[in-house]
């Protein structure tokens, strides 16, 4: 059996065998993300990848090689994307998979650039070639995630989450940060490689296959019952289920209301309580000064109103964090929009607000805009005009009512970068709307809140549409869930913060740092073999 499996691997090293495996390998990469998390077959996927990138003959064919994997590993992992076209009357539904694919020939790019970069670097022996192309992809990842204003959907770490009750081999991300971590499953995955490259069965080559199967599938052990935060604050997260195709309709706005409101009630009438409603949460505008006909086509015309009716719901002692639309009129005329979170008090009185600050291309706003409406493309989301981004990550201080650090949707992926760092908050509020994110989406998304909670030590609370709206441990793992498409309501105590991590401290210097660490260790190994 040991023989037949690495003839089957020897099989990679042919030219045209090469060029059909690594988008494969890639797919396969891809089936360890949710909902599937299928964590062998990825590991397996990504051990193939580092054997085909050893066996290239020049740098060209093992840049060629990552780019492939790249292009099977996005193209399955972003396939949601496509389910957001369907929700687009101004454009075919067909057009989404064209739009996946084209999306992931660009992010092909970064693996790409890690297998040449580890081809170049890890030459002299397979040992080195893993421990550079580790290295090199946590580079890699961490350039996507800024690149053309980035987009680190999907990283490698997100494959070592355990289960909802269990950190699995995140548990170190407080050490390591995200991309770091996503190194550590390369490394991982090369384990096996050379495994596989040795083909023998003794001790050292089952210690290589046990390694990352024991490092994965093991249960962590953390603390069952985490700390609540001393002050004892109450929250009531809601998530009404309320699909895309009404969330925008101006007829069903009284009963989607009714809706959130009817989940909203207090088990504690008067106790501190925070109330955390989703995204697109309210379709009225609730500041003043608009020109009138803004206000014509919402539900409760009036601002003033409109607020009043949402503080009755939030009643006494409850502050509500609900996701709404701002405006920005110049000269009379809606020039750009802000996507805001927006927090009333009892008498309907705005007390602090937050506005997204990483926006989604083509769907909160359309890039070179004047080139690409007359070819009929427009954004994703209903809406004429774009959303203009607010300054960056903030802590709203809400007095008795705590430190809130506000993320909105997609936001919340962008490890190192949804924390003021200067006012640290005691959690961090993370409403979105995934309704228009298919089915493997929002496992993805809430996988991806969960990195951010355990790499800063922070709660996360995310209030959505539709699901899946979760409590999360600052360990990362979830106390509380909402399943998808399913109404519900989250009652608690906000969980303790942690003391701030290494990566709180450092952000992703600490993951570059690891880089680092395993390229010099590529480099000790190249010499080695060199003697």
């Amino acid at each position: 059996m040991l023989q037949q499996v690495q003839q089957g691997w020897n099989r990679l090293s042919g030219r045209r065998a090469g060029v059909v495996a690594a988008p494969i390998c890639g797919a396969l990469t891809a089936t360890g993300f949710e909902p599937l998390h299928f964590w062998p077959v990825a590991l397996l996927g990504l051990a193939a990848l580092i054997e085909l990138v050893g066996r290239a003959q020049d740098w060209k064919r093992a840049a060629l090689v990552g780019w492939l994997f790249g292009v099977g590993l996005f193209t399955l992992g972003n396939s949601w994307i496509a389910t957001a076209f369907t929700y687009q009357a101004a454009m075919p539904a067909w057009l989404g998979w064209v739009a996946v694919v084209l999306l992931s020939f660009y992010l092909a790019v970064y693996p790409a650039l890690a297998a040449l970069a580890g081809w170049r670097l890890g030459r002299a022996n397979l040992g080195a070639l893993v421990t550079a192309f580790a290295g090199c992809w946590i580079v890699a990842e961490w350039l996507r995630s800024w690149a053309f204003t980035g987009f680190p959907w999907n990283p490698l770490a997100a494959i070592a989450l355990g289960p909802f009750d269990r950190p699995g081999l995140a548990a170190i991300l407080p050490l390591t940060g995200t991309y770091a971590l996503s190194g550590i499953v390369a490394l991982l995955a090369g384990s096996l490689t050379i495994a596989l490259r040795r083909g023998k069965v003794d001790l050292r080559g089952v210690a290589m296959v046990a390694l990352p199967l024991v490092l994965l599938a093991s249960p962590w052990p953390r603390d069952p019952a985490p700390r609540p935060a001393p002050d004892g604050l109450r929250y009531t997260l809601v998530q009404p289920a309320i699909p895309q195709t009404e969330l925008n309709d101006p007829e069903r706005f009284p009963l989607n209301f009714v809706r959130l409101a009817s989940l909203s009630a207090p088990q504690f009438p008067g106790q501190h309580r925070l109330l955390l409603w989703p995204e697109s949460g309210v379709p009225d505008y609730l500041r003043e000064g608009y020109p009138d006909r803004y206000y014509l086509g919402n539900y409760g015309a009036d601002p003033v109103l409109a607020r009043r009716r949402l503080g009755a719901v939030a009643s006494p002692g409850t502050l509500l964090l609900t996701g709404a639309t701002d405006l920005e009129i110049r000269d009379g005329i809606a020039a750009g929009a802000r996507n805001s979170v927006t927090v009333l008090d009892p008498t309907g009185t705005i007390v602090g607000s937050y506005a997204k600050a990483h926006l989604v291309p083509y769907g909160e706003y359309l890039p070179m805009r004047p080139l690409l409406t007359p070819l009929g493309l427009s954004r994703l989301v209903p809406g004429d005009i774009d959303f203009w981004p607010g300054p960056g990550p903030r802590t709203l201080d809400l007095g008795a009512w705590g430190h809130v650090g506000v993320q909105v949707c997609y936001e919340i992926i962008f490890s190192g970068r949804v924390v003021d760092r200067e006012h640290r908050p005691q959690f961090l509020f993370n409403p979105s709307n995934d309704g228009w994110f298919g089915a493997s989406g929002p496992p993805q998304h809430l996988a991806q809140a969960r990195l951010r909670a355990a790499e800063e030590g922070l709660p996360v609370l995310r209030a959505t549409t539709t699901g899946i709206s979760a409590v999360i441990a600052p360990d990362g793992v979830v106390l509380q869930s909402v399943p998808r498409l399913q109404a519900g309501r989250l009652d608690g105590i906000i969980p303790a913060a942690l003391p701030p991590t290494l990566f709180a401290r450092l952000g992703n210097m600490l993951a570059l740092g690891w880089a680092a660490i395993l390229l010099v260790a590529s480099a000790v190994a190249s010499r080695r073999r060199q003697r």
